[in-house]
């Protein structure tokens, strides 16, 4: 682990690499600026040194079915961290269902590696499903959830997450396929919405990738 001095006898660490010894690669996905300036990006060190756009090119290619919406009504500061989980899984898309803006924070840049798209009301998203062939799958604890942990998720769908705290509108509701909820074993009624979103998205790779069968 590199390491840079901030006081006497203290440290930190230092994310990514310095600037690439010469000669340099002549790949085409190689980035100029970060071969001479260092790659300090949250990134596989598979990707040190390329363009965004190489790096999306190559994960377009081994794409999950996966995707993942997320209601944006109020502005929720734990879509930034969904949309995070998302890139580690590799979904192919990302759907912002309400209000375009959102904060990015969260998402540690992760955003840019995804494709993101904008609907501005539940129903303009399940025109999108319908349109695509995309089941549409609620993760919310409520009344009519069926537990996730023993439904079996489809390898194409969409996993839809609420707000934080008031969860999927009555409106996003009406359109899933099935309502699935995370089995609690403590007090609290509810969770963090992008520690749930982990969490379902995790669920379906132990389906899908870990036993693809």
């Amino acid at each position: 682990m590199t390491t840079a001095e901030i006081g006497p006898g203290e440290f930190y660490p230092v994310v990514g690499v310095g600037p690439h010894p010469k000669p340099w690669p002549t790949e085409k996905h190689f980035d100029s600026e970060l071969l001479t300036n260092g790659d300090r990006r949250n990134v596989l060190d598979h990707y040190r040194y390329w363009s965004v756009e190489a790096i999306v090119a190559d994960l377009d290619t081994k794409r999950h079915d996966l995707q993942i919406a997320i209601e944006n009504w109020q502005h929720d500061l734990n879509i930034g961290s969904v949309v995070r989980t998302a890139n580690a899984f590799n979904v192919s898309k990302v759907h912002i269902v309400g209000k375009r803006d959102w904060n990015k924070r969260g998402a540690m840049v992760t955003d840019k590696y995804l494709h993101v798209l904008h609907h501005p009301t539940v129903a303009d998203f399940k025109f999108w499903c319908d349109e695509n062939s995309v089941p549409i799958i609620g993760i919310d604890n409520l009344p009519i959830s069926k537990e996730l942990e023993t439904t079996k998720l489809p390898s194409k769908c969409v996993l839809f997450f609420g707000q934080e705290g008031a969860g999927m509108s009555d409106e996003a509701v009406d359109i899933c396929e099935t309502v699935l909820a995370i089995r609690q074993y403590g007090s609290t009624r509810s969770m963090n919405a992008s520690a749930a979103g982990a969490i379902a998205m995790y669920a379906w790779a132990m389906q899908h990738l870990n036993n693809p069968k």
